[in-house]
């Protein structure tokens, strides 16, 4: 990368880094928090839920947007969003209240996300995209190292000091992109794309989201979702009562599991990606995560249960960004929409996996667990017809 893109990408990963890490500050002492004002599995899987439900109604309009009106102000529109969530998770207890804070979350991420990715997609090749798009996954696995690892330590101050230091440290993320942040270079050649679709539904973008190139891949980003988002979203209740872990001790786990995938996506997705290509690293890393599901429901301590989580985190951290180069390659000059789709697909997935998950919980904690398995192997076979299919035509063609 010239020295030009390697400033932009800097401050992309800033950006993420800061608006991820003020979330990540919170997850320590959720179920704690929870507990307190008498709440359980359900709720936790609804606030995942609820956000991501959010998420997935805005994104697609969020990224004709970011094609129409620049990436610059959707990034900083999303971050404002996300702001205010923590605020007003911050300032309230009622569950109502705290439902509200992920629907302004929510559409902040659905702002924030597809702006990033087709920002980065103007300032790369193709070649580099999937570093690109590594460098800022890294950077969001960095936030959510250092956000619980403060969060553990705030905890001892109060349940309800991580919030506040998270509302203040995201309302740092948008004064810095405020006065740092310019308009990629691509500003003028995307107005035209985004206004041609000005009255385009979401029902209708969802339609015409099916005869894009990139839908299977958008397929397998939901069904992934749906199985991973039914383990992260338990997975603190689920350490606090089967193993008794400490705020602390789970702060310990998400930021030694965040550690792993930032040194995965900064030194080895790029190079497995140009060894390997795309679809071979989906397919291993899909397995390598479904077959941690299944060792997971076998864990007998705290210890065997944190070794399981690094391995399914390390899968994630991998196929996360290799899924997101991949469409990215596929959409051509609808960079925007392509990002949006993306996000909604995922948004779909994080919607109904926290709410069957939470749901699930309540009823045995191992169910999510036994969920996800079925609905990674399920991505893996998706994963292994579509590869078929997509080379075979290819072939012919």
């Amino acid at each position: 990368m010239s020295a030009e893109q390697r400033k932009k990408m800097v401050i992309l990963m800033i950006n993420m880094f800061i608006a991820i890490g003020s979330f990540g500050i919170i997850i320590p002492i959720l179920p704690a928090y929870l507990e307190s004002i008498h709440q359980g599995g359900t709720a936790a899987g609804l606030m995942i839920a609820i956000f991501a439900g959010s998420q997935f109604i805005f994104s697609p309009i969020a990224g004709k947007w970011a094609d129409q009106y620049g990436r610059r102000k959707m990034i900083i529109y999303g971050l404002t969003g996300l702001t205010l969530s923590m605020f007003v998770f911050y300032a309230f207890d009622s569950i109502w209240w705290l439902y509200a804070s992920r629907v302004i979350g929510g559409i902040g991420a659905a702002l924030l996300i597809p702006a990033i990715f087709a920002y980065i997609a103007d300032i790369t090749t193709l070649e580099q995209r999937a570093k690109g798009n590594s460098l800022v996954s890294a950077a969001m696995s960095l936030g959510i190292v250092i956000g619980p690892g403060i969060g553990g330590f705030l905890a001892d101050y109060g349940l309800k000091t991580p919030f506040l230091i998270s509302a203040i440290v995201s309302l740092v993320a948008v004064i810095f992109s405020v006065v740092v942040l310019k308009e990629s270079a691509a500003k003028l050649a995307f107005g035209d794309t985004g206004a041609a679709r000005d009255n385009e539904s979401m029902a209708r973008k969802i339609v015409r989201s099916v005869k894009m190139p990139f839908f299977i891949p958008l397929v397998i980003t939901l069904v992934m979702s749906f199985g991973l988002m039914s383990y992260e979203s338990v997975l603190g209740l689920f350490v606090d009562k089967q193993y008794g872990a400490t705020p602390q001790e789970i702060a310990l786990m998400v930021t030694t599991t965040g550690i792993v995938s930032v040194i995965v996506q900064l030194f080895i997705v790029d190079r497995l990606v140009r060894r390997y290509g795309e679809g071979t690293v989906l397919n291993i890393f899909l397995g390598v995560a479904a077959t941690g599901f299944l060792l997971s429901l076998l864990a007998s301590s705290y210890s065997l249960f944190f070794g399981i989580t690094l391995l399914i985190f390390l899968a994630t951290s991998i196929l996360r960004p290799v899924l997101n180069t991949l469409i990215s390659k596929l959409a051509g000059d609808e960079q925007g929409f392509a990002m949006g789709m993306n996000n909604a697909y995922m948004s779909i997935g994080n919607v109904l996996g926290p709410t069957l998950a939470g749901t699930l919980y309540d009823i045995r904690i191992t169910y999510p667990f036994m969920l996800g398995l079925v609905l990674l192997v399920l991505t893996l076979v998706t994963t292994r017809v579509w590869q078929r299919r997509f080379l075979k035509q290819n072939a012919v063609n």
